[in-house]
């Protein structure tokens, strides 16, 4: 874990840095550049690389929003053979009914930056993907650009040793529910289309999914929204409809609407 601060607190499983640890140059210009969520995105590649260089042939990164129901293990056996592990969207893409999902993977990107995985010999993915954070990051539709995460589309394309995680229970998400047949199991256990839910990502849409009782997912949803109130026993969630995103999407969506209207 990397933190802004000083002051840190211990836990018998967490190796914290702070950003003085760090050996990236002119890093306290890109704090000053960058906003916030700029700067963690930016941190991403560059945390990888710093533990890859000081410490571990492997790093799995992931989203503070995600939660894990089984053992990620496999994901680190895949690293043994793989330099970089990436996980689809897997967004719905019916090019029939599904118009603006289908659109969706070309505006937000083909893979989540939520989690990313990689060995020593992937470090020159992300030094690159550290130099197009550099270049900038920002959410720019028309001119194809979407935080950090857009950048990841190219990395099949230019790198070998790249897998694509195709197991339909890591980052299943409130994007991609729909598309997989939820099972029980006689033991009670859940799983996506015969794989077990290894991890979900709570982002906004998951979370307002997740979150209505009829939903088959919905007891994950209760024992992660526990775990942390255990932390936090005031916690409550509610999705912030005032936003720049939420009307960024809102504006986007009309314009869509209004374009396909006049295709038809």
């Amino acid at each position: 874990m990397i933190t802004d601060s000083d002051q840190i607190s211990t836990h018998a499983d967490c190796k914290f840095h702070t950003l003085t640890d760090l050996t990236f140059s002119n890093l306290e210009k890109y704090k000053h550049r960058f906003n916030s969520d700029q700067f963690r995105w930016f941190l991403k590649p560059v945390y990888a690389k710093f533990l890859l260089e000081n410490r571990y042939d492997q790093v799995i990164y992931v989203d503070n929003d995600i939660y894990f129901f089984n053992s990620p293990d496999f994901l680190f056996e895949k690293l043994n053979h793989s330099n970089f592990l990436l996980t689809p969207h897997f967004y719905k893409a019916d090019p029939t009914t599904e118009q603006d999902w289908l659109e969706a993977n070309f505006r937000v990107g083909l893979y989540n930056a939520g989690f990313f995985g990689v060995n020593k010999n992937g470090i020159e993915i992300l030094d690159w993907w550290i130099q197009c954070c550099t270049y900038t990051i920002k959410k720019s539709y028309w001119r194809g650009l979407y935080d950090d995460q857009k950048y990841l589309d190219l990395v099949p394309i230019r790198f070998e040793g790249v897998e694509i995680v195709k197991h339909k229970g890591c980052n299943l998400a409130g994007w991609n529910d729909q598309n997989y047949q939820i099972i029980s199991s006689t033991a009670g256990e859940l799983s996506v289309n015969n794989d077990p839910i290894i991890f979900i990502h709570f982002a906004a849409l998951t979370m307002e999914r997740f979150g209505e009782v009829a939903h088959p997912l919905h007891q994950l949803y209760k024992q992660y929204v526990e775990h942390l109130c255990q932390f936090n026993p005031k916690f409550t969630w509610k999705r912030d409809r005032k936003s720049k995103l939420y009307f960024s999407n809102i504006w986007y969506y009309l314009k869509w609407k209004i374009v396909r209207f006049f295709e038809k």
